[in-house]
């Protein structure tokens, strides 16, 4: 058994923002390996996610992020369970945060059904074009397409984003080691970009 010292649990707790019992745990379980213990605890913090996810979220905070000297703003509305939570330094920071990824990154929609039909339309059809180029038979023409318009999907839904201040994992990713730190269901209600001489 490995002795776990406090000073091992303090950076994971650091690194994490886990609470002090699972850090334990979560070290315990991996020999004391800090990457297999940050590891767990993502997976943990998944786990608690999905299990707080029907849960109503009609408290929040709406954040703003204004760049560009007032030329680009985005305005964002993120839902929790509690009005206790929704003060919290964590939760509003998490708030302004996505305000300022979506400035950065400029998402069509938080998941991928938000994205209107009319674009997905449009984005299709230019891929099928560009396949067409290549000369391939018709049959696999349609997988090109598909595939150049899942990857499109994934680019422009804030939830599949990788995270600007961390591209190692996703807005999802960040979001549910939120949900899982606090322990109540957090989301991403609606946005808002508005950008100088744009409609």
């Amino acid at each position: 058994m490995v002795t776990i010292s406090a000073d091992l649990v303090k950076q994971l707790r650091e690194k994490t923002g886990a609470g002090i019992m699972d850090c334990k745990t979560a070290l315990a379980d991996n020999s004391g390996d800090m990457e297999k213990a940050i590891e767990f605890l993502r997976k943990k913090g998944l786990a608690t996610a999905a299990k707080r996810a029907g849960r109503d979220v009609s408290e929040g905070t709406i954040q703003s992020y204004i760049h560009m000297g007032g030329k680009l703003g985005v305005m964002v509305e993120v839902g929790c369970e509690t009005d206790f939570v929704a003060k919290n330094e964590d939760f509003q920071e998490f708030a302004r945060n996505i305000a300022m990824h979506i400035t950065a990154s400029s998402p069509l929609g938080i998941v991928p059904e938000d994205i209107p039909q009319e674009i997905i339309d449009k984005e299709m059809e230019i891929y099928k074009a560009q396949a067409k180029e290549t000369g391939k038979p018709d049959n696999i023409l349609e997988k090109i397409a598909q595939g150049k318009l899942q990857k499109f999907i994934k680019e422009n839904c804030l939830m599949d984003q990788p995270y600007v201040r961390n591209p190692d994992i996703t807005v999802a990713d960040l979001l549910n080691e939120l949900i899982a730190k606090i322990g109540e269901n957090i989301t991403i209600k609606r946005f808002a970009r508005f950008q100088v001489g744009e409609s």
